[in-house]
């Protein structure tokens, strides 16, 4: 199974849609967009023909917005339309995120779909999420993740909606890949984390099985049950526990990194 590292769950067309909407938010909202990703079902690399476009951002204000007396609202949310879904966080709240090792934050970073070219920072928020790498926290995280997604239908019989097998597995697969490599960021897409998680090639071909059916049918359609990767993923889920706590990162150094990088950029941008 190959890594999607293009945007070819995304047509051109929709690309340059969202480009557009993304160029007009900034003028609308006065900021500059650092980083723009898909962050749903196309980036993991398991979407439906019915899927939307989950469009994340980051974005930074004019130096003056940060000297305000009271903070001003660190995320930009707007509504879906025509299935595309566009919110964002500003660089403070992403990078305070990013110090705590944050799942979220940190699969954006790493999508393999792009919207926007990159700003150069990006590169450093790259490198800074490796830095402070917590294995547990983020298997905690997918654990809890995984959990909700199958609290019903995995101890239960009958047919699952292929979507809800997606939803548990990504986590659970996510968390083999911190077990085999706690010094490593799992990968969001699926593709990824097969490749690096060590699956016999039968449980490559029930995952590679799902990946075509739900391409193929909208996000409610039902699968038949695959008992040796519903074995696989209540194994990976109760087994987060045993990921290392221990970290090297030093939290000072980390922080010093992290306050540089956003007073960098806030120099870098007009006072207003």
């Amino acid at each position: 199974m190959k890594t999607p590292m293009s945007l070819n769950t995304v047509s051109p067309a929709i690309k340059h849609d969202v480009a557009q909407r993304l160029k007009t938010l900034e003028r609308q909202e006065n900021m500059h967009i650092l980083l723009a990703v898909e962050s749903g079902s196309r980036a993991w690399g398991f979407p439906s023909p019915d899927s939307d476009y989950d469009i994340r951002f980051v974005y930074i204000r004019p130096r003056d917005w940060y000297l305000q007396l009271h903070p001003g609202r660190d995320v930009i949310e707007t509504p879906i339309e025509n299935d595309i879904d566009l919110n964002g966080w500003d660089i403070r709240k992403a990078l305070l995120l990013l110090l705590k090792s944050n799942a979220v934050i940190s699969e954006w970073i790493d999508s393999p779909i792009r919207y926007l070219p990159d700003h150069p920072v990006v590169q450093h928020l790259s490198q800074l999420a490796d830095t402070v790498l917590n294995a547990r926290g983020l298997a905690h995280h997918y654990a809890s993740l995984g959990n909700n997604a199958a609290e019903r239908w995995l101890t239960s019989d009958g047919p699952v909606p292929v979507k809800k097998y997606f939803y548990a597995l990504r986590p659970a697969l996510a968390i083999r890949c911190l077990r085999l490599a706690p010094h490593s960021r799992p990968p969001m897409n699926l593709q990824a984390l097969v490749e690096r998680a060590t699956l016999t090639p039968a449980l490559q071909e029930d995952i590679a099985t799902l990946v075509a059916a739900k391409a193929r049918t909208n996000e409610r359609h039902n699968t038949a049950r695959l008992p040796a990767l519903e074995a696989l993923i209540k194994d990976e889920l109760h087994r987060a526990p045993e990921i290392p706590a221990h970290t090297t990162c030093n939290a000072t150094q980390a922080l010093a990194q992290s306050n540089q990088i956003f007073l960098d950029l806030v120099n870098s941008f007009p006072a207003s």
